[in-house]
């Protein structure tokens, strides 16, 4: 009977079930480690920078404020601030086309002021010529006659370039005045001056403002400007029987249009 051959020593079953298991651990260790190099190489994209906060040192242009410059008008058009660049965009989109400015209104040669509407407050009242006095301060209507409002007839006429200024009271020991009401007019409302040759000037409320006589900025409201402004005038603040009113309410209105005659707004 022939003698059964022995098997070597690396054909035994436990050498090879050992060496499965060697094998198997270090397919599993290698992989793990191109993974985890994979996920952090070239092949994942770093997270963009999000974009600079405008910040104190960035110079770009504020708001002009009645104390930023000298003599500006509130009637004048706010400079708008300059945006910060926005990031770079995707996709072009198509910009809006701005608005087209509003033209402005042809201004007027000289004639006397005659009459002064103010729809909004109720106000239709007859105008006087005004001047100044001895001491170059600009004079009032008579206090008997408190519906009159007086115009200022070395300043520009209705709808000529400068600055106009019409002045009236606020009220007397009776009741209201001509410019009762002025302290409540707000921005955008209509103020309508009549002229000796028909013509309407149109003016257009910017702001309305009070302000203290020892604090009265004379430059701001009477300073001339390019184009065709109005002040109405009148008393404001608290009032003291023997100095009077404290302060003044002064609004600040811009032409916006003209009439001819015949012609209703």
């Amino acid at each position: 009977m022939a003698r059964r051959r022995r098997r070597p020593w690396y054909r035994k079953r436990p050498y090879r079930l050992a060496r499965t298991a060697v094998l198997t651990a270090v397919l599993v260790m290698g992989a793990d480690k191109v993974v985890h190099r994979e996920g952090h190489g070239a092949g994942t994209a770093a997270p963009a920078p999000e974009p600079r906060a405008v910040g104190a040192g960035d110079a770009r242009p504020g708001v002009t404020g009645p104390g930023a410059s000298p003599d500006p008008s509130p009637g004048s058009p706010t400079p708008t601030p300059t945006p910060a660049p926005s990031p770079v965009r995707t996709s072009a989109a198509p910009r809006p086309k701005a608005a087209s400015p509003r033209p402005a209104p042809r201004t007027l040669p000289r004639s006397r002021a005659t009459r002064i509407v103010i729809p909004y407050i109720g106000v239709d009242a007859a105008l006087m010529d005004l001047g100044l006095d001895s001491e170059r301060r600009l004079g009032t209507p008579p206090e008997d006659k408190p519906e009159l409002a007086g115009w200022y007839t070395d300043g520009p006429s209705p709808g000529e370039p400068g600055t106009a200024v019409a002045v009236g009271h606020l009220d007397t020991n009776t009741g209201p005045a001509v410019f009762g009401g002025l302290g409540e007019l707000k921005r955008g409302k209509r103020i309508e001056v009549r002229r000796a040759d028909g013509r309407t000037a149109v003016y257009t409320v910017d702001a309305i403002k009070a302000y203290e006589k020892d604090k009265f900025p004379n430059r701001l409201v009477y300073g001339s400007r390019d184009r065709p402004e109005l002040r109405l005038i009148t008393c404001g603040g608290t009032y003291d029987r023997r100095t009077g009113y404290s302060g003044n309410v002064v609004v600040f209105a811009h032409l916006t249009a003209t009439r001819e005659p015949g012609r209703k707004g």
